[in-house]
Protein backbone atom coordinates (compact mmCIF):
# COMPACT_ATOMS: atom_id res chain seq x y z
CA UNK A 1 0.00 0.00 0.00
CA UNK A 2 1.29 3.57 -0.84
CA UNK A 3 0.86 6.17 1.89
CA UNK A 4 0.15 9.51 0.62
CA UNK A 5 1.05 12.60 2.37
CA UNK A 6 -0.08 16.19 1.52
CA UNK A 7 1.69 18.89 2.19
CA UNK A 8 0.82 20.40 5.91
CA UNK A 9 2.84 23.76 5.65
CA UNK A 10 4.63 25.37 2.71
CA UNK A 11 7.95 24.16 2.74
CA UNK A 12 10.10 23.67 -0.47
CA UNK A 13 13.67 23.62 -1.26
CA UNK A 14 15.32 26.73 -0.85
CA UNK A 15 18.95 25.65 -1.92
CA UNK A 16 20.93 22.80 -3.61
CA UNK A 17 23.94 21.73 -3.82
CA UNK A 18 26.30 18.34 -5.18
CA UNK A 19 29.68 17.17 -5.02
CA UNK A 20 31.33 14.69 -7.17
CA UNK A 21 34.90 13.36 -6.48
CA UNK A 22 37.37 14.44 -8.62
CA UNK A 23 38.55 10.46 -10.73
CA UNK A 24 36.41 10.14 -13.34
CA UNK A 25 36.51 6.57 -14.26
CA UNK A 26 35.60 5.74 -17.69
CA UNK A 27 33.72 2.78 -19.40
CA UNK A 28 37.22 1.71 -20.51
CA UNK A 29 38.54 0.85 -17.27
CA UNK A 30 35.24 -0.87 -15.93
CA UNK A 31 34.71 -2.88 -18.99
CA UNK A 32 38.30 -4.38 -18.80
CA UNK A 33 37.60 -5.53 -15.07
CA UNK A 34 34.10 -6.66 -15.42
CA UNK A 35 35.18 -8.65 -19.03
CA UNK A 36 32.89 -6.80 -20.79
CA UNK A 37 33.32 -3.62 -23.87
CA UNK A 38 33.29 -0.19 -23.77
CA UNK A 39 30.24 0.20 -26.15
CA UNK A 40 27.96 -2.87 -24.01
CA UNK A 41 27.90 -0.35 -21.21
CA UNK A 42 26.61 2.45 -23.30
CA UNK A 43 24.44 0.01 -24.72
CA UNK A 44 22.96 -1.85 -21.74
CA UNK A 45 22.87 1.49 -19.61
CA UNK A 46 23.38 4.86 -21.42
CA UNK A 47 26.56 5.56 -18.91
CA UNK A 48 29.66 7.27 -20.46
CA UNK A 49 31.20 7.44 -16.98
CA UNK A 50 31.28 7.63 -13.41
CA UNK A 51 33.17 8.77 -10.18
CA UNK A 52 34.95 6.96 -7.76
CA UNK A 53 36.12 8.83 -4.24
CA UNK A 54 39.14 9.33 -3.56
CA UNK A 55 41.20 7.09 -0.82
CA UNK A 56 40.53 9.56 2.00
CA UNK A 57 37.35 10.39 1.10
CA UNK A 58 34.14 8.40 2.78
CA UNK A 59 30.20 8.76 2.53
CA UNK A 60 30.31 11.84 5.22
CA UNK A 61 33.09 13.77 3.35
CA UNK A 62 31.04 13.23 0.44
CA UNK A 63 28.00 14.49 1.74
CA UNK A 64 29.42 17.34 3.91
CA UNK A 65 30.59 18.87 0.64
CA UNK A 66 27.00 18.86 -1.22
CA UNK A 67 25.73 19.78 2.23
CA UNK A 68 28.21 23.16 2.27
CA UNK A 69 27.04 23.88 -1.48
CA UNK A 70 23.42 23.82 -0.51
CA UNK A 71 23.63 26.23 2.46
CA UNK A 72 25.47 28.61 0.26
CA UNK A 73 22.69 28.64 -2.25
CA UNK A 74 20.29 29.10 0.00
CA UNK A 75 22.12 31.42 2.26
CA UNK A 76 21.73 29.92 5.60
CA UNK A 77 24.14 29.00 8.32
CA UNK A 78 24.91 26.29 10.53
CA UNK A 79 22.57 27.92 13.26
CA UNK A 80 19.83 27.60 11.23
CA UNK A 81 19.65 24.12 10.78
CA UNK A 82 17.16 22.37 12.94
CA UNK A 83 17.97 18.52 11.41
CA UNK A 84 20.77 17.09 9.43
CA UNK A 85 19.26 13.94 7.45
CA UNK A 86 21.72 11.47 5.42
CA UNK A 87 19.95 9.03 2.67
CA UNK A 88 22.52 6.16 2.17
CA UNK A 89 23.60 3.15 2.69
CA UNK A 90 27.34 3.23 2.22
CA UNK A 91 27.85 4.58 5.74
CA UNK A 92 30.68 5.55 7.15
CA UNK A 93 30.45 2.83 9.56
CA UNK A 94 27.31 0.39 11.15
CA UNK A 95 27.00 2.94 13.78
CA UNK A 96 26.88 6.01 14.54
CA UNK A 97 24.83 7.61 12.07
CA UNK A 98 26.92 9.22 9.24
CA UNK A 99 24.42 12.57 9.54
CA UNK A 100 26.11 13.00 12.80
CA UNK A 101 29.31 13.54 11.28
CA UNK A 102 28.26 15.80 8.69
CA UNK A 103 26.25 17.76 11.86
CA UNK A 104 29.85 17.70 13.81
CA UNK A 105 31.87 19.26 10.75
CA UNK A 106 29.13 21.59 10.12
CA UNK A 107 29.10 23.02 13.62
CA UNK A 108 25.47 22.28 13.66
CA UNK A 109 25.40 21.52 16.94
CA UNK A 110 21.55 22.72 18.11
CA UNK A 111 20.45 20.30 14.58
CA UNK A 112 19.31 16.74 15.32
CA UNK A 113 21.13 14.94 12.97
CA UNK A 114 20.08 10.92 11.59
CA UNK A 115 20.17 8.83 8.54
CA UNK A 116 17.74 7.29 6.72
CA UNK A 117 18.53 3.81 4.63
CA UNK A 118 15.51 2.80 1.75
CA UNK A 119 18.56 2.31 -0.36
CA UNK A 120 18.26 4.53 -3.80
CA UNK A 121 14.60 5.66 -3.12
CA UNK A 122 16.33 6.94 0.61
CA UNK A 123 16.74 10.52 -0.59
CA UNK A 124 12.29 10.75 -1.32
CA UNK A 125 12.19 9.06 1.86
CA UNK A 126 13.89 11.58 3.42
CA UNK A 127 12.94 14.82 2.01
CA UNK A 128 9.36 13.23 2.98
CA UNK A 129 10.76 13.02 6.50
CA UNK A 130 12.26 16.50 6.97
CA UNK A 131 8.90 18.12 5.17
CA UNK A 132 7.23 17.05 8.10
CA UNK A 133 9.29 17.41 10.89
CA UNK A 134 9.58 21.12 9.87
CA UNK A 135 5.63 21.39 10.22
CA UNK A 136 5.57 20.73 13.70
CA UNK A 137 8.72 23.12 14.48
CA UNK A 138 7.32 25.79 16.96
CA UNK A 139 7.42 29.58 17.36
CA UNK A 140 10.30 29.20 20.31
CA UNK A 141 12.14 27.38 17.77
CA UNK A 142 14.90 29.50 16.13
CA UNK A 143 16.33 27.34 13.31
CA UNK A 144 13.97 26.60 11.02
CA UNK A 145 15.62 24.81 8.11
CA UNK A 146 16.42 20.92 7.46
CA UNK A 147 19.59 19.95 5.54
CA UNK A 148 18.63 16.22 3.51
CA UNK A 149 21.40 14.76 1.74
CA UNK A 150 21.78 11.72 -0.29
CA UNK A 151 25.08 10.19 -0.48
CA UNK A 152 26.83 7.02 -1.64
CA UNK A 153 30.18 5.64 -2.03
CA UNK A 154 29.17 2.38 -3.77
CA UNK A 155 32.65 2.08 -5.68
CA UNK A 156 33.73 0.24 -1.99
CA UNK A 157 31.38 -2.03 -2.05
CA UNK A 158 31.35 -3.54 -5.79
CA UNK A 159 32.39 -6.66 -6.83
CA UNK A 160 34.43 -5.28 -10.04
CA UNK A 161 34.32 -8.09 -11.67
CA UNK A 162 30.40 -8.68 -12.22
CA UNK A 163 29.41 -7.04 -15.04
CA UNK A 164 25.62 -6.45 -13.14
CA UNK A 165 26.76 -4.27 -10.85
CA UNK A 166 30.49 -3.11 -11.14
CA UNK A 167 29.38 -0.71 -14.67
CA UNK A 168 26.07 0.89 -12.96
CA UNK A 169 27.71 2.46 -10.24
CA UNK A 170 29.81 5.51 -9.04
CA UNK A 171 30.41 7.54 -5.72
CA UNK A 172 28.43 11.04 -5.27
CA UNK A 173 26.54 13.49 -3.01
CA UNK A 174 23.33 15.54 -3.45
CA UNK A 175 21.74 18.20 -0.96
CA UNK A 176 18.79 20.12 -0.51
CA UNK A 177 18.33 22.88 1.78
CA UNK A 178 14.39 22.72 2.88
CA UNK A 179 12.55 25.38 4.54
CA UNK A 180 9.78 27.92 4.15
CA UNK A 181 8.43 28.38 0.88
CA UNK A 182 5.87 31.07 -0.56
CA UNK A 183 2.36 29.64 -0.37
CA UNK A 184 1.43 27.24 -2.58
CA UNK A 185 4.84 26.40 -3.61
CA UNK A 186 7.22 24.08 -2.51
CA UNK A 187 6.25 20.14 -1.52
CA UNK A 188 2.32 19.96 -2.28
CA UNK A 189 2.74 16.09 -1.49
CA UNK A 190 4.71 12.83 -1.40
CA UNK A 191 4.06 9.02 -1.90
CA UNK A 192 5.82 6.31 -0.62
CA UNK A 193 5.37 2.21 -0.65
CA UNK A 194 7.20 -0.57 0.32
CA UNK A 195 7.19 -4.26 -0.62
CA UNK A 196 9.35 -6.13 1.75
CA UNK A 197 8.38 -9.44 0.50
CA UNK A 198 11.02 -8.30 -2.33
CA UNK A 199 13.81 -7.81 -0.29
CA UNK A 200 16.19 -10.23 -1.81
CA UNK A 201 16.04 -8.50 -5.33
CA UNK A 202 18.76 -6.06 -3.95
CA UNK A 203 21.16 -6.21 -0.45
CA UNK A 204 24.97 -6.74 1.02
CA UNK A 205 24.33 -10.28 2.48
CA UNK A 206 27.01 -9.96 5.18
CA UNK A 207 28.24 -7.54 7.95
CA UNK A 208 25.19 -7.30 10.16
CA UNK A 209 23.76 -9.00 12.92
CA UNK A 210 22.18 -11.99 10.77
CA UNK A 211 25.82 -12.72 8.53
CA UNK A 212 28.41 -10.75 11.10
CA UNK A 213 31.52 -10.26 9.23
CA UNK A 214 34.11 -13.33 8.70
CA UNK A 215 37.03 -15.19 7.52
CA UNK A 216 33.99 -16.91 5.72
CA UNK A 217 31.72 -14.04 5.05
CA UNK A 218 34.66 -12.79 3.16
CA UNK A 219 36.00 -15.31 1.68
CA UNK A 220 32.44 -16.00 -0.25
CA UNK A 221 32.07 -12.37 -1.61
CA UNK A 222 28.64 -11.78 0.75
CA UNK A 223 30.09 -7.76 1.45
CA UNK A 224 29.92 -6.99 -1.95
CA UNK A 225 26.69 -5.91 -3.47
CA UNK A 226 24.24 -8.21 -5.44
CA UNK A 227 21.00 -7.39 -8.29
CA UNK A 228 18.51 -9.44 -9.59
CA UNK A 229 18.84 -7.10 -12.56
CA UNK A 230 16.10 -8.88 -14.78
CA UNK A 231 14.10 -8.75 -11.47
CA UNK A 232 14.65 -5.32 -10.40
CA UNK A 233 13.55 -4.29 -14.26
CA UNK A 234 10.16 -6.11 -14.24
CA UNK A 235 10.02 -4.37 -10.98
CA UNK A 236 10.44 -0.52 -12.34
CA UNK A 237 8.58 -1.44 -14.97
CA UNK A 238 5.22 -1.93 -12.70
CA UNK A 239 5.53 -0.14 -9.95
CA UNK A 240 7.11 2.74 -11.05
CA UNK A 241 3.82 3.69 -13.72
CA UNK A 242 1.87 3.26 -11.21
CA UNK A 243 3.44 5.35 -8.12
CA UNK A 244 3.24 8.49 -10.81
CA UNK A 245 -0.33 7.82 -11.30
CA UNK A 246 -0.80 7.76 -7.75
CA UNK A 247 0.69 10.38 -6.36
CA UNK A 248 -0.81 12.65 -9.00
CA UNK A 249 -4.24 11.48 -8.31
CA UNK A 250 -3.91 11.79 -4.62
CA UNK A 251 -3.08 15.05 -4.79
CA UNK A 252 -5.00 16.14 -7.96
CA UNK A 253 -2.34 17.07 -10.03
CA UNK A 254 -3.01 16.58 -13.99
CA UNK A 255 -0.12 15.07 -15.42
CA UNK A 256 0.05 17.69 -18.46
CA UNK A 257 0.74 20.26 -16.09
CA UNK A 258 3.88 18.54 -14.80
CA UNK A 259 7.22 20.17 -16.14
CA UNK A 260 10.18 18.40 -14.80
CA UNK A 261 10.43 14.71 -14.34
CA UNK A 262 13.82 13.95 -11.80
CA UNK A 263 13.53 9.97 -11.42
CA UNK A 264 16.50 7.83 -9.31
CA UNK A 265 19.43 7.82 -11.97
CA UNK A 266 19.48 3.75 -11.94
CA UNK A 267 20.17 2.91 -15.72
CA UNK A 268 20.16 5.50 -18.16
CA UNK A 269 18.21 2.52 -20.86
CA UNK A 270 16.11 1.16 -18.21
CA UNK A 271 14.79 4.63 -17.39
CA UNK A 272 14.44 5.60 -20.76
CA UNK A 273 12.25 2.36 -21.65
CA UNK A 274 9.70 3.28 -19.07
CA UNK A 275 9.08 6.72 -18.87
CA UNK A 276 7.43 7.22 -21.79
CA UNK A 277 5.08 4.90 -20.02
CA UNK A 278 4.60 7.48 -16.97
CA UNK A 279 1.61 9.63 -18.73
CA UNK A 280 3.77 13.19 -18.42
CA UNK A 281 3.11 14.43 -21.83
CA UNK A 282 4.98 18.02 -20.92
CA UNK A 283 7.41 16.86 -18.58
CA UNK A 284 11.31 17.29 -19.14
CA UNK A 285 13.16 13.98 -17.36
CA UNK A 286 16.42 15.32 -16.21
CA UNK A 287 19.30 12.30 -16.75
CA UNK A 288 22.57 13.17 -15.98
CA UNK A 289 23.42 9.47 -15.57
CA UNK A 290 25.54 9.39 -18.67
CA UNK A 291 27.89 11.68 -16.66
CA UNK A 292 27.77 10.03 -12.63
CA UNK A 293 26.23 6.82 -13.61
CA UNK A 294 24.19 5.34 -10.74
CA UNK A 295 25.16 7.37 -7.30
CA UNK A 296 22.46 5.56 -4.79
CA UNK A 297 20.83 8.08 -2.74
CA UNK A 298 22.28 11.20 -4.35
CA UNK A 299 21.14 10.35 -7.76
CA UNK A 300 17.88 12.58 -7.52
CA UNK A 301 19.68 15.69 -5.83
CA UNK A 302 22.18 15.80 -7.96
CA UNK A 303 20.13 16.01 -11.16
CA UNK A 304 18.09 18.64 -9.28
CA UNK A 305 21.26 20.61 -8.27
CA UNK A 306 22.47 19.85 -12.12
CA UNK A 307 18.77 21.34 -13.30
CA UNK A 308 19.30 24.75 -11.26
CA UNK A 309 21.84 25.56 -11.70
CA UNK A 310 21.73 25.13 -15.88
CA UNK A 311 18.96 27.60 -15.54
CA UNK A 312 16.48 24.39 -16.19
CA UNK A 313 13.88 24.88 -13.55
CA UNK A 314 11.52 28.58 -13.99
CA UNK A 315 9.13 29.69 -11.25
CA UNK A 316 6.19 28.26 -10.75
CA UNK A 317 7.01 25.09 -12.77
CA UNK A 318 5.49 21.46 -11.31
CA UNK A 319 8.40 18.93 -10.33
CA UNK A 320 8.02 14.94 -10.13
CA UNK A 321 10.70 13.22 -8.11
CA UNK A 322 10.70 9.37 -7.89
CA UNK A 323 13.27 7.44 -6.21
CA UNK A 324 13.22 3.61 -6.16
CA UNK A 325 15.75 1.07 -4.48
CA UNK A 326 16.31 -2.00 -2.08
CA UNK A 327 14.17 -2.97 -0.27
CA UNK A 328 11.59 -2.65 -2.45
CA UNK A 329 10.35 0.69 -2.02
CA UNK A 330 9.15 3.41 -4.00
CA UNK A 331 8.93 7.35 -2.93
CA UNK A 332 7.38 10.01 -5.10
CA UNK A 333 7.62 13.60 -4.00
CA UNK A 334 5.42 16.58 -6.09
CA UNK A 335 6.92 20.44 -6.11
CA UNK A 336 6.11 23.39 -7.31
CA UNK A 337 9.61 25.06 -8.04
CA UNK A 338 10.40 28.31 -5.73
CA UNK A 339 12.96 30.21 -7.21
CA UNK A 340 12.56 33.30 -5.12
CA UNK A 341 11.80 31.31 -1.63
CA UNK A 342 11.39 33.68 1.91
CA UNK A 343 14.81 33.46 2.96
CA UNK A 344 16.22 34.52 -0.57
CA UNK A 345 14.29 37.92 -0.60
CA UNK A 346 15.36 38.13 2.70
CA UNK A 347 18.75 38.43 1.71
CA UNK A 348 18.47 40.39 -1.03
CA UNK A 349 16.50 42.71 1.06
CA UNK A 350 19.76 42.58 3.98
CA UNK A 351 21.66 43.65 0.40
CA UNK A 352 20.13 46.10 0.13
CA UNK A 353 20.22 47.51 3.49
CA UNK A 354 24.21 47.06 3.48
CA UNK A 355 24.62 48.97 0.51
CA UNK A 356 22.39 52.31 1.28
CA UNK A 357 24.48 52.29 4.79
CA UNK A 358 27.60 52.04 2.62
CA UNK A 359 26.29 55.30 0.44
Amino acid sequence: MTVYSPATTATGITGTGSYLPAEIVPNAVVADRAGVTADWIVQKTGILERRHAAPHEATSDLAYAAARAAMDDAGITERDIAWVIVATSTPDHPQPATACLVQDRLGATQAAAFDINAVCAGFVFALQTGAQLLAGVGERTTAKYALVIGADVYSRILDHTDRRTAVLFGDGAGAVVLGPARPGYGILGTGTSTDGSLHGLIGVQAGGSRHPASAGTLADGQHFFKMRGREVRAFVNERLPLAVQGVLDAHGVDPAQVKHFIPHQANGVMVGEVIPRLGLPNAHAHLPVDLHANTGAASIPLALDHARRAGALADGELMLLAGFGGGMGVGTALLRWDAEPPCRHARHAARELAGSVAR
